[in-house]
């Protein structure tokens, strides 16, 4: 049997590193690992209105930037009728029981991404040194979403919590080891564990 390897396998490292001594908070830096990732997109052509679906009894996020979550699954408005589906649980059939393939597109794209989450005080600082998306608060909070760029790489910052302050980010599989070491070189000046 042929062992999978996740997308960033040669280049997330367990430790401390960066400016870490007799610090208590660090930042918390890990590869997320084995999603299952969709991204479904309404056809034109289609007349169903999205307002009424739900899949897993959660309603699709009508704009940006938007997240509708449970325990289970995380949805992001990523573009007008896109979204991206998130969850570490099988997502097919919830999303295909509920979506007609007449009227949506659903692609698998879980392979194609490479993951992490930065948790701590410091991770927004840490991504503004990269992103020029606006991290304002009145702007970008918990359960928003957007698609930006980190020193010229595109991503998907997905906020999940203030307490303690967490992001999952997800680059394509592609540029997953370059995203990886930019976003860790900028965590150094605050020092983090990889975990």
């Amino acid at each position: 049997m042929i062992e999978k390897v996740s997308a960033l396998h040669f280049d997330h490292h367990i430790g401390l590193f960066g400016d870490h001594e007799g610090k208590n908070n660090l930042l918390k830096i890990k590869e997320l690992k084995d999603l299952n990732i969709f991204q479904v997109a309404k056809f034109k052509k289609s007349s169903v209105d999205v307002s009424q679906i739900k899949i897993d009894d959660i309603s699709l996020p009508l704009s940006n930037p938007s997240v509708s979550c449970n325990s289970d699954i995380r949805i992001l408005w990523t573009g007008p009728d896109t979204w991206t589906f998130i969850s570490k649980n099988p997502l097919k059939e919830k999303i295909a029981s509920s979506l007609k393939d007449i009227d949506f597109g659903i692609t698998d794209i879980s392979h194609s991404r490479a993951a992490i989450q930065i948790q701590g005080d410091n991770a927004i600082d840490v991504l503004k040194k990269g992103s020029p998306l606006n991290f304002n608060e009145d702007q970008f909070s918990v359960n928003s979403s957007s698609n930006t760029t980190y020193n010229g790489i595109n991503i998907l910052i997905d906020f999940i919590s203030l307490d303690p302050t967490t992001l999952n980010i997800y680059s394509l599989r592609s540029f997953g080891g370059s995203f990886y070491h930019s976003i860790t070189d900028s965590a150094l000046e605050y020092g983090y564990e990889g975990i």
